[in-house]
Formats: structure tokens, C-alpha cells, sequence
């Protein structure tokens, strides 16, 4: 994620920010060049962005909801912005309970379309791909005594998000029941778009035996897969081999918690170029514990700088959390078979980003 700056009074601003508290400033995200700009009334519903005083441009419906703050694409009058588009189901906002758990959904549903904007990938809602176009179901469980409750997953592009989760409460009581580390709506999101991206780069991209001969045959019974990992958990060598437990479970797991992580890490390691850190602990005699994270890492051709950045910024940025006695940032440990994983993952998305670019 970058750091955004209002282009009236240059305060420093969040990505999720709908005004900029020092001058008042309505603020609206351009995904196009991935800019949050402020913007000034226009004609009607018309905004003119301040970082494209040229243009005249309209806010995504769910603003109405303070569920989004991103403009629908130029010289359109589209109902819905690059994210909204791909909501398919929304829970009834005429339930007033059901708008800040959305909220705080479509805030994380944003930052993976941010991510996916910025690696260049394919993104079709299903109106341009009707099979297989990325979209997003956001259910409520049904009332005391009706059918199973929702459960997040995927389906062939089809991403449903319990409205649950976002209930930090509910989401930290089954993040201890099933033994995670770490478990959060973006974590969710992330995983969840890597099954889109398994079926559409690699199941659909010929890319499935390379992929096999890193992350395992998922030619296996998934099912039974499933069953065995919840019956006998994960192995007792897991972590020198995967990146976190739950991709023990069967490759296509794997492969989706490895997309995730890359997502994690290209991101957290923007904002830390965006801020100018370094790591440089004074106790280490070793430069494995140094680094300046002073690059764009969604533009690397290697995943080397991401990996010899990512470690030095985790271990210091653990430590920190825990003087606050909040959990680490990243609970996890990469060994070197699960960043060969997350090199696979690197060198396909800029295969397929180069591959887009072209004229």
C-alpha cells in the first residue's frame, strides 16, 4: 500500500480516509493510477479530483453507505467503482447491524483490488466473464434455528465472506478454535482470490504441471484431504516445508496460502518504502537482520530483495508488537522450500503482468 498525501494541504492520508481532517477536503480514490485525491463539487453529482483537475468524475453508489471511496472510471456514469463492480451479493443494508460489519468488509474486499490492480492481473467481474469472473457473495448466517451457517470459500471466482467475521469477537474465537495464527478479513480475502488465480493462471494458464513440481499433485482427493487435516492435523516437520499449517492440507491450499502471503508481504513492504524504513538493530554482529526497504517491491523481477527485506522488517516489527503485548505481524517462519513457493507465485504474476502490457 502506498502513503497518500491530500493535494489541497499535503496532510498525510489512510487509504480507507473519506475527508482529510486538516482541510475538509471530500477525498475519492482514482484506481487507475492507484492515487486517493481530494476532490471539489462539480456540476450535479460531478467531483473534480485535484490530482486530475482535467477530469470530472462520480462516486461509487456504495459511498451512499460510507462503504467506499473510490470514483467509477472516467467519462462514465457507472453505477459501481474497479472494486464494487464485483459484488454479486451484499447483506440487507436496511439492516442497520448489518452496515459496519460491510463496512469493514468492503474496506478489505478494496485493498486485494488494489493489490490485484497493482500486479497487473486479470480482473473480469462477471458481467465480462459470466463463467469465471471474479465476484463477491457477502452473507449473513440465518436467524437463530434456520439452515448451517456461512462459510467462507470459493467456488470458480465465486468468493463468499461470511458477514461474521467481521465481528472481531467471533472471528478471534474460531481463529483459537481451529488453531490459526493469524486470521483476518484481508487474510480471508487474499487466500480466497489465490483459488481464482490457481483455476485462472495455472488449471487454465498451462502452467499446471510447473506448478505440480513445485506445490504437489492436486490431482488427490481434496475432500478426503480436508477431512484427514482436520482428523490428524498437519505434519510435525510441517513448517520446514509449508508456509503456514493449513497449507498442509492439500496443494491447492498450499498454493492459495502462498498467494496470500505474497499478497501480505508486496504490500506491507510498499508501505514500508512509502515511510523510509530501516532495519538496523544495534545488538546484531550480521547483516541478516539489516535492511533498507527503499523499492518499489511490486516492480522487483526477483523475489530475493522481497525476501531479504521481509525478514529484517518482521523480526523488528514482532519485537515492537510485543512490547505492546499485541500478537506479532506476521506469526509465521519462511523456510526455504516455501519461499521457493513464493518465487513460483513472483515470477508468474510478472509473466502474466508483462504479457498484459504488451501493445
Amino acid at each position: 500500500m502506498k502513503l497518500f498525501r491530500c493535494q489541497h494541504c499535503d496532510q498525510v492520508l489512510y487509504f480507507e480516509n473519506t475527508k482529510c481532517e486538516r482541510c475538509g477536503h471530500r477525498l475519492g480514490f482514482l484506481p487507475e493510477v492507484t492515487r486517493l485525491s481530494a476532490v471539489e463539487p462539480g456540476e450535479g453529482n460531478e467531483w473534480q479530483p485535484l490530482a486530475k483537475p482535467d477530469q470530472r468524475r462520480l462516486f461509487c453508489t456504495n459511498a451512499q453507505y460510507d462503504a467506499c471511496n473510490w470514483l467509477v472510471p472516467e467519462g462514465t456514469t457507472d453505477a459501481y467503482c474497479a472494486a464494487c463492480r464485483h459484488n454479486r451479493t451484499v447483506p440487507d443494508l436496511t439492516v442497520t447491524a448489518n452496515l459496519i460489519p460491510w463496512r469493514k468488509i468492503q474496506d478489505a474486499e478494496r485493498r486485494l483490488v488494489y493489490a490485484l490492480l497493482r500486479l497487473g492481473l486479470p480482473l473480469q467481474d462477471r458481467i465480462e466473464d459470466p463463467r469465471h469472473g471474479l465476484t463477491f457473495d457477502v452473507l449473513a448466517d440465518p436467524p437463530e434455528g434456520g439452515t448451517s451457517r456461512v462459510m467462507t470459500g470459493h467456488d470458480e471466482g465465486l468468493i463468499t465472506i461470511a458477514l461474521v467475521e467481521a465481528d472481531d469477537a467471533e472471528r478471534e474465537k474460531r481463529r483459537t478454535a481451529m488453531g490459526e495464527p493469524y486470521r483476518t478479513l484481508l487474510g480471508h480475502f487474499r487466500h480466497e482470490s489465490g483459488h481464482h488465480y490457481w483455476d485462472l493462471l495455472v488449471r487454465d494458464g498451462g502452467r499446471l504441471e510447473a506448478c505440480r513440481a513445485v506445490f504437489g499433485d492436486d490431482s488427490q482427493d481434496y475432500n478426503a484431504a480436508l477431512q484427514r487435516h482436520y482428523q490428524s492435523g498437519p505434519p510435525a516437520d510441517w513448517q520446514a516445508h509449508f508456509v503456514s499449517a493449513y497449507a498442509t492440507t492439500h496443494p491447492w491450499e498450499d498454493f492459495a496460502e502462498t498467494w496470500a502471503h505474497y499478497l501480505h508481504i508486496i504490500d506491507t513492504l510498499e508501505m514500508a518504502d512509502a515511510f523510509g524504513l530501516q532495519v538496523s538493530p544495534k545488538v546484531a554482529k550480521t547483516d541478516d537482520l539489516d535492511a533498507a526497504i527503499d523499492f518499489d517491491p511490486y516492480a522487483q523481477e526477483s523475489i530475493q530483495p522481497l525476501v531479504e527485506a521481509w525478514l529484517p522488517l518482521t523480526f523488528a516489527v514482532n519485537s515492537l508488537n510485543r512490547c505492546m503485548g499485541a500478537p506479532d505481524l506476521y506469526p509465521f517462519v519462511l523456510s526455504p522450500p516455501a519461499i521457493e513457493k513464493l518465487d513460483f507465485v513472483h515470477r508468474m504474476v510478472r509473466e502474466v503482468s508483462r504479457d498484459r502490457a504488451k501493445p
